[in-house]
C-alpha cells in the first residue's frame, strides 16, 4: 500500500507509533522513526531490523531541530511523502495541582511539535506534488476529561490544526487528517491491573480496549492512496466509545 513512499513518524519508538512503523514497513515504505532519546531510538531500530528504516531524536518543540532532522531524512531517502505527528504526553492533574510549566510542556510537545513538523515538511511535499500528514488526536478531543485539562486542550488544538491545514494545503494535493484513538493497550495500559482494564473495557461498546495494531491500520489507510480524497477528517478508532 505504501510502496516507494517515505514516511516520518514522531513518537515512533513504542506503543502506537512503533506499531505504525511496523505497518508502514510491511507495506513497502521507507521509514524514519523519531524519538526523544538515542537509547529508545536505537532500541526501536534493533526491533524493526530493516534496511529501510532510520532513526533520529530531534527536539520536536524546536523548529530548527525539526527542520535539520527532516533535511537529513530527505538526504538519505530522497523525499518525504508521509508525516505522522504522533509524539505526545498526557496529564491527569486537577487544575489546583497543575504546574503551569507542565501545562506549557504538554502544549510544546502535543501542539507546537505538530506545527513544527507540518511547517518543515510542507515545502518538501509541494516539491513531490503532494503528500499525506496524519496527526494523532484522541477521543478526549471530543469528550474532555475530568482532570488533566492540558491533554484534551492540546488535542482540541490538534484537531483545529488538522482541519485548517487540510483546507489550506488541499490545492497542493497535500492531505491532512487525524486519528483519534480511544483506550489502547499501550505500555501504560498494559501496566494496569487486569481488573482495572476490565472495568474500563466494560464501558466501551465493543467490550474491549483497542490494540496498537488496530490504531496503526487507520494511519496506514489514511497514508495510502485508498484515502486519496479524504482530507480534514478526524477518524475515531475507539470501539464506539464516543457518540
Amino acid at each position: 500500500m505504501l510502496k516507494n513512499k517515505v514516511a516520518v513518524i514522531t513518537g515512533g519508538t513504542r506503543g502506537i507509533g512503533f506499531a505504525i512503523a511496523e505497518a508502514f514497513l510491511k507495506n513497502g515504505a521507507k521509514v524514519a522513526v523519531l524519538g526523544s532519546r538515542k537509547e529508545t531510538v536505537d532500541k526501536a531500530l534493533e526491533k524493526l531490523s530493516s534496511d529501510d528504516v532510520m532513526g533520529l531524536y530531534p527536539d520536536l518543540s524546536d523548529y530548527a531541530s525539526v527542520e535539520k532532522a527532516f533535511t537529513e531524512i530527505k538526504e538519505k531517502f530522497g523525499k518525504i511523502d508521509i508525516l505522522v505527528n504522533n509524539a505526545g504526553i498526557s496529564a491527569r492533574e486537577p487544575i489546583e495541582a497543575y504546574d503551569p510549566e507542565a501545562f506549557k510542556n504538554i502544549m510544546d510537545l502535543n501542539v507546537t511539535a505538530v506545527f513544527n513538523g507540518c511547517k518543515a515538511v510542507v515545502p518538501m511535499m509541494k516539491e513531490n506534488g503532494g503528500g499525506s500528514i496524519i496527526n494523532t488526536s484522541s477521543m478526549v478531543s471530543k469528550t474532555g476529561q475530568v482532570s488533566g485539562c492540558g491533554y484534551p486542550a492540546s488535542k482540541y488544538a490538534v484537531n483545529g490544526l488538522t482541519v485548517s491545514l487540510a483546507r489550506e494545503l488541499g490545492k497542493y494535493n497535500i492531505r491532512v487528517n487525524a486519528v483519534a484513538p480511544g483506550v489502547t493497550r499501550t505500555d501504560m495500559v498494559a501496566a494496569l491491573p487486569e481488573e482495572m482494564v476490565a472495568r474500563v473495557a466494560a464501558g466501551i461498546p465493543m467490550g474491549r480496549v483497542g490494540e496498537p495494531e488496530e490504531v496503526a491500520n487507520a494511519f496506514l489507510f489514511l497514508a495510502s492512496d485508498l484515502a486519496s480524497y479524504i482530507s480534514g477528517a478526524i477518524l475515531a478508532v475507539d470501539g464506539a466509545t464516543v457518540n
